[in-house]
């Protein structure tokens, strides 16, 4: 396979599931969890006595992937995917939580973006934690206040996403390494 097919392939699959963790975000927020508030999402343990609403798994994922997706196939493609989410989004979050899904999910999405974009060339390692962590304080923030009116969970969503990026980090390393080896540049 020719390095530019395996770039897009690659795009195309990190793409792919991009729009996936969306449904599955939500999905899980009213069906996965240890704990299932009535009225509220469902909770998962992120930390000993620290629960979070189980969607956060994906998000923290989705972070990951959109900077994937932009590495692979480019900055307009990053946006384009941004606009996908948010269309995913704004169809599938449960109606009560449509308006804090779609708004935390663009704007933290858009702030990963801004930070990922001109860190990745030379840093694209750094570039995922920088952009993850900017882009889940503000989907974390955003979602909580729009969505429920506090705060109450804000420890949790972070460290939820958080450990999702941690998670990713390795294949992020390989990934930086076999484009050098390759000799692939960033998109």
């Amino acid at each position: 396979m020719t390095h530019d097919r395996q770039r897009l392939t690659e795009g195309v699959v990190a793409l792919v599931l991009f729009g996936l963790t969306i449904p599955a975000a939500n999905w899980m927020l009213g069906h996965v969890g240890t704990v299932c508030v009535p009225g509220g999402p469902c909770l998962v343990p992120v930390w000993p006595g620290i629960d979070a609403p189980s969607g956060v798994l994906m998000i923290g994922l989705a972070l990951v992937l959109r900077d994937i997706v932009q590495r692979r196939l480019g900055p307009l493609a990053g946006l384009a995917a941004i606009a996908m989410g948010t269309l995913i989004s704004a169809l599938l979050a449960p109606p009560a939580i449509v308006l804090a899904s779609v708004a935390a999910f663009t704007l933290s999405e858009l702030a990963d973006f801004a930070v990922y974009t001109p860190l990745q060339r030379r840093r694209f390692v750094t570039a995922v934690v920088a952009s993850g962590i900017a882009g889940l304080v503000v989907d974390s923030v955003v979602f909580l206040h729009l969505a429920f009116g506090n705060l109450d969970f804000l420890a949790g969503q972070i460290l939820g996403k958080a450990w999702m990026i941690l998670l990713a980090l390795p294949l992020m390393h390989l990934l930086r390494r076999r484009d050098e080896r390759l000799g692939l540049v960033a998109a």
